[in-house]
């Protein structure tokens, strides 16, 4: 009876790990939703433009991984979605490229009409685990939760059944991939909608090519320079201009 017993537990222990997915290469699309509206400042100027604005953005972003490598990078937008043109251009230049075994990640970024490209040590991430969980493109997530910039709260579901500690942008640390994240003070969310482990095209992960890049303490520098009139004009909405930098920055 006992040995009945036995091989019964370790036959349904063996199915339920058959059943699980330990994946270490993959593509997955992210549905990026950003609420234009909220993201605005409320002066006479941008009140006006409000007007004439829908009240979301989403725009769809390819993470794709192997080796312990990641690129993360724009894909497309909500063609649904009506935009003016300075809104579409924004984010087609924004890729992540990150190698976690080096900790060193390499972003391209397009802030104000121009690409910057920056090389740092990948941001460390003290996050709190917490026993909510909830199942995304059909993985099973648990609950996460931690502070960027020092003030402003990440809240991110990961599943460890993805083999790499990696996220949308540079959002990383946790003990597999995040397939759902949300950052109130961006008003922005990031969900995956599928998961491609299939012809998954390894040679696209790799770094943008560029002759200079910037450190991160430099980066924030330059902004700073070039953000200097903005202090008048948001005089009575800073957060306008945090969430400026918190952007270029993620």
């Amino acid at each position: 009876m006992k040995v009945t017993i036995i091989a019964l537990l370790f036959t349904v222990s063996f199915q339920i790990l058959s059943a699980q997915q330990f994946i270490n290469k993959a593509t997955i699309e992210f549905e990026v939703k950003k609420s234009i509206l909220k993201d605005m400042g409320n002066n006479m100027w941008d009140e006006m433009m409000k007007e004439n604005l829908p009240p979301f953005k989403i725009s769809y972003f390819n993470f794709t991984f192997s080796n312990n490598k990641s690129i993360y990078k724009f894909n497309h937008l909500d063609e649904k979605i009506k935009l003016p043109d300075f809104m579409k251009r924004e984010e087609e230049e924004n890729e992540w490229y990150i190698n976690y075994t080096n900790n060193l990640y390499e972003m391209k970024k397009g802030v104000m009409g121009s690409p910057f490209y920056i090389k740092d040590s990948l941001p460390s991430i003290d996050w709190k685990i917490t026993n909510e969980r909830r199942v995304i493109a059909g993985f099973n997530c648990r609950k996460a939760v931690s502070k960027i910039f020092d003030s402003v709260y990440v809240f991110a579901f990961y599943t460890d059944e993805i083999m790499i500690s990696g996220g949308p942008c540079s959002i990383n640390g946790l003990p597999g991939m995040i397939l759902g994240m949300t950052i109130p003070r961006l008003f922005t969310s990031w969900i995956a909608t599928k998961v491609m482990i299939n012809d998954v095209n390894e040679a696209a992960i790799k770094p943008a090519s560029t002759k200079k890049t910037f450190p991160n303490k430099e980066f924030k520098s330059l902004l700073s320079s070039r953000t200097k009139d903005w202090e008048e004009y948001y005089k009575d909405d800073k957060t306008v201009i945090n969430r400026f930098f918190w952007n270029a920055m993620l």
